[in-house]
């Protein structure tokens, strides 16, 4: 095989190129926990571990169908349309519970109304 015709580094060259190659890598771990955190859903830390961000989830998932049989038993109970209004308000909840489950899995964007108080910020703000 040809040898190159680049002479070889210098100890100074060496010793330049390895300082910004740990410079470089300082910034990019710099990067990479900024971005990490900006993406963290809202109310879960980027600690958090996966048994207590399981539990967050199924929490905000089972309160919108409980909510939703809730108001669905009080429809039925005060207009009398059993059992119409539970099986409507069901679903309801069931589709509210999975959008809220997906909002704090950081899945789905804020609402109309905009982030709320505990809402990671936006990029550009």
């Amino acid at each position: 095989m040809a040898r190159s015709d680049k002479p070889d580094r210098t100890a100074a060259e060496e010793a330049e190129l390895a300082r910004r190659l740990r410079n470089l890598d300082r910034r990019l771990d710099e990067e990479r926990a900024a971005e990490q955190q900006a993406q963290a859903p809202r109310g879960m830390s980027v600690s958090m571990p996966g048994v207590a961000r399981a539990l967050r989830l199924a929490a905000d998932f089972i309160a919108g169908i409980l909510l939703g049989g809730a108001l669905g038993w009080a429809f039925d109970y005060f207009f009398g349309t059993s059992p119409w209004g539970l099986i409507v308000w069901i679903v309801i909840g069931f589709a509210g519970g999975t959008l809220n489950m997906a909002r704090s899995a950081g899945l789905v964007k804020p609402g109309p109304l905009g982030p709320g108080p505990d809402d990671p910020p936006q990029r550009g703000e």
